[in-house]
């Protein structure tokens, strides 16, 4: 399991990586003492796993989640401050340790991220298409004002441009976040989210009930109740995508 450790102390790494030595799954492929350094290593290195401090110089851990392009890594915060405790779990991370860090604790959160490992980790890709390509599997960090959620895709049933952002649609939570439809629409999946019209994108595993609209287009319902026109002529699309 490729493993980052992002923390700002250099003992704090160093005694990281001393017991991460127990654990053989762990590939420790480098380190990071700030979210600058991180960020082009997570690019380009594509981690599965981060230690990630929250308190550090410059962005703190949740703001270098929240500047992540593309798939998130599974996520164990470390941090001296357990105030942070609670929020990091309303992040939905995997696991939270408080330093100094604990063999046993260490233990129980790596069976948690072996426990999620054994999830198929097929992110719908199909061959040809780019890796960089976002699948349902594949989980995204997504903060809107003090709130912030690790989300996997195949959970997002929509999403709406709304100008300069796009909100998106899962559970019963519709936060914004700051990009164009057009721009998200590059990087998901179009086996699995299509381009319903100009202002939605909808996720073709959420469909509940498709009928005729007016002018040629379609009328799709998704499990929730979203009801989404899909335009007349993205409808030829959509009915060769799902040989209709």
């Amino acid at each position: 399991m490729k493993t980052l450790i992002i923390d700002d102390e250099r003992l704090a790494r160093n005694e990281l990586r001393r017991l991460l030595e127990n654990f053989p799954k762990i590939q420790i492929i480098g380190e990071a003492a700030n979210a600058d350094e991180a960020l082009p290593m997570i690019d380009e290195l594509e981690p599965d796993l981060l230690f990630l401090d929250i308190q550090m110089p410059g962005k703190n851990g949740f703001e270098l989640l929240q500047s992540i392009e593309g798939k998130t890594p599974e996520v164990i915060f470390t941090t001296a401050f357990d105030e942070y405790a609670i929020k990091a779990f309303e992040f939905n991370a995997l696991d939270y340790l408080l330093k100094p860090v604990e063999l046993a604790r260490l233990s129980e959160a790596i069976h948690r991220v072996e426990e999620e490992q054994h999830v198929p980790e097929s992110s719908g890709v199909s061959p040809g298409i780019s890796t960089k390509m976002l699948g349902e599997n594949d989980q995204v960090f997504v903060k809107d004002g003090e709130k912030c959620w690790f989300v996997k895709l195949g959970k997002v049933r929509l999403f709406e441009s709304m100008g300069n952002y796009v909100r998106l649609y899962f559970d019963d939570q519709k936060p914004l976040v700051l990009k164009s439809l057009n721009a998200l629409e590059d990087r998901l999946n179009p086996t699995t989210f299509f381009r319903a019209n100009r202002k939605h994108i909808i996720n073709l595993q959420w469909i509940e009930k498709i009928e005729p609209w007016f002018s040629g287009g379609l009328l799709v319902t998704l499990r929730g109740g979203d009801k989404i026109e899909i335009s007349r002529r993205q409808a030829i699309r959509f009915k060769d995508l799902l040989s209709l």
